[in-house]
């Protein structure tokens, strides 16, 4: 006789590279801190650097905001195995080097380990790339993540959305990855039409 398991907390995997664009990976966590989901942060090096130079915020301050904080380097961690179940995850930024390695399968570090593990047990995996313009090899990058089940979304700014400030770009951007999860929050001024004229 099996006995049955507690409810699996929700778990989300958030990977920052050094591309342009720490904040978004920082606003995830920030938005997420207080709810539900149980959130596990993977940070390159190269994240570590690009946060210094383009954020007030310090690596330390970042971990502090996730539940659970893996080394790039440990690829025995728990979001290394399929068995471990999470929702999906969330690549912000996602550097060209992070999405090749994703796209053709190279699992050289925890990042890129964990993507593919989420690839192959057909979890929702979100690449927020961080680069332009964009070559043909990009493109074939892309083609090939998505492919293999990746969901490809550039942090573009809405400004049909009228932002006054970047936060408020980076909020929306960050909100509408996330609806990407099925996970709603208040950061996304949704579109309901130009109205009548």
């Amino acid at each position: 006789m099996h006995s049955i398991e507690p409810t699996q907390p929700r778990r989300l995997i958030v990977a920052i590279t050094g591309a342009s664009g720490t904040a978004y990976g920082v606003r995830i966590l920030a938005s997420l801190k207080d709810s539900e989901i149980e959130t596990h942060l993977v940070m390159s090096d190269a994240a570590k650097i690009t946060m210094l130079a383009e954020t007030d915020f310090v690596p330390a301050q970042v971990e502090a905001l996730a539940d659970v904080v893996h080394s790039v380097k440990n690829v025995g961690a728990s979001i290394a195995s399929g068995s471990f179940v999470t929702m999906g995850m969330i690549v912000a930024p996602c550097s060209v080097n992070t999405l090749s390695e994703i796209a053709w399968g190279l699992t050289r570090n925890l990042i890129s380990r964990a993507a593919d593990v989420v690839l192959k047990e057909r979890r929702r995996l979100i690449l927020m790339l961080r680069e332009t313009p964009l070559h043909a090899g990009h493109l074939k990058s892309m083609l090939q993540a998505t492919e293999n089940g990746a969901i490809i979304m550039p942090p573009v700014p809405a400004l049909y959305a009228r932002p006054v400030s970047i936060e408020d770009m980076i909020d929306h951007t960050v909100g509408r990855a996330l609806d990407l999860l099925d996970i709603d929050t208040t950061l996304v001024k949704r579109w309901n039409g130009l109205g009548k004229k």
